[in-house]
């Protein structure tokens, strides 16, 4: 009985030992960290898309490499954290999706390279001094927004819009550089602006609330506080009968009424491409940064037209870039 336990012992010593050495195993090959900044359809969709094509590029989490993957819940002390434990996870790169994770996440660049994904403007936000030539071991993706072009495809839906609310998150550098934008836009083409500014996702219900009452519609850009907060401003701006033009196709799937924009899943993809890149050696300064502004779709969410009689023009049914999206079931 005696050896039959001593026996049993041994066993279990050995079944220890061949799992930690497939631990060991699973933990080779080069670890990528990744810090998104909250949950909503736009950041997901990257996080997704980044996975899936580092998967066909040969990247198998848990066998040859290792993701590490912290979501900061759109809390900023959370981005510090989670930025201060990847100094001690002795990572080969570090994605940074969002630009406030992007800025905050440059630290790390001064031993780790990192790979921004979803920045609008990477040089206002400190992130480069060049787009072509990268030059603090960061360089990236850019969700550059069409705000000229989706205040024209405003006026094609409503050729009586006149005065247009924009909401968004005053501390976000994304934001702050296309709500510039669209208000110069706005005044080249007549419209009056009326701003709501917010702190959080919070205040959103009211700037919404507060704008419905005095707009013919309302602009929000890839802003995250707002995108967050989409389900709200979608019945909101439903039950006052006004459209909310928005600069991402998620936030059209979310229940936006049109964009004209990139495709995110697109971005998350290329984001993926230039990770594999630097893992295989290639310095960051020599990966100038992928601005997304060229083939740009029209998307249109065709129950908020349905439910806000709006009429798609021939000119824009016709167009082959046309995606016709629907609110979330």
């Amino acid at each position: 009985m005696k050896k039959l336990k001593s026996w049993m012992m041994i066993a279990a010593l050995g079944l220890s030992l061949m799992l930690s050495g497939c631990s060991e195993k699973a933990a080779e090959g080069p670890r990528i960290g990744v810090i998104q900044l909250m949950e909503h359809t736009s950041l997901n969709m990257i996080y997704d898309s980044l996975k899936e094509e580092l998967e066909t590029l040969g990247y198998q989490d848990g066998e040859n490499c290792t993701i590490v993957f912290k979501n900061a819940q759109g809390e900023q002390s959370n981005i510090g954290s989670i930025v201060s434990s990847f100094q001690s996870e002795k990572l080969d790169v570090v994605v940074a999706i969002a630009t406030p994770t992007a800025q905050s996440a440059a630290k790390l660049a001064e031993t780790t390279p990192v790979i921004f994904s979803a920045v609008t403007d990477p040089i206002t936000s400190g992130l480069t001094s060049s787009l072509e030539h990268p030059d603090q071991n960061i360089t990236g993706t850019s969700d550059e927004v069409a705000v000229a072009q989706i205040l024209d495809l405003a006026l094609q839906l409503q050729p009586e819009l006149k005065t247009l609310g924009m909401i968004y998150n005053v501390g976000e550098v994304n934001s702050q550089t296309n709500i510039a934008k669209a208000k110069e836009a706005a005044e080249k083409l007549g419209l009056t602006v009326i701003e709501a500014p917010v702190a959080n996702t919070s205040e959103v219900a009211q700037a919404a609330q507060v704008l419905s009452e005095k707009c013919d519609a309302l602009f929000s850009p890839n802003d995250n506080t707002v995108a967050t907060a989409m389900s709200t401003v979608t019945q909101i701006t439903r039950s006052a009968g006004i459209p909310v033009y928005v600069g991402a196709d998620s936030m059209v799937m979310d229940g936006g009424t049109a964009t004209i924009g990139i495709n995110y899943v697109e971005l998350g993809k290329e984001t993926a491409r230039m990770v594999d890149q630097v893992l295989k050696g290639t310095d960051v300064s020599a990966i100038p940064v992928k601005v997304f502004n060229e083939n740009l779709s029209v998307y249109v969410n065709t129950d908020a037209l349905e439910e806000l009689h709006l009429t798609l023009p021939e000119s824009l049914a016709a167009d082959a870039q046309l995606v016709t999206l629907k609110d979330p079931q």
